[in-house]
């Protein structure tokens, strides 16, 4: 699997939630909605998720592998930064 396209879209009115991305994969398919969300820990990804009848958040894709979920936060994670240098200047 391979990241061929990453968009990120800044979101400036919101403390926690900085970005949101959408992913190409394989100049294939997209997955939008991956949110960068700025935790007492520092940037995480929130996967697109949806509400359940029981009120809790399930994602609706979501990586399987504990690499690929690092992998995917190391590339939008530095498209949100160039983003950010992006509009500072």
């Amino acid at each position: 699997m391979k990241i061929t396209d990453i968009r990120v879209r800044l979101v400036n009115n919101n403390d926690k939630l900085k970005a949101v991305a959408s992913i190409t994969i394989d100049d294939e398919l997209v997955v939008h909605d991956i949110k960068v969300i700025n935790g007492k820990d520092g940037y995480f990804l929130s996967m697109p998720s949806r509400k359940t009848t029981e009120g809790e958040f399930k994602d609706i894709v979501h990586p399987i592998k504990t690499e690929v979920r690092e992998n995917l936060k190391e590339l939008i994670l530095a498209e949100y930064e160039k983003a950010l240098a992006s509009e500072q200047n």
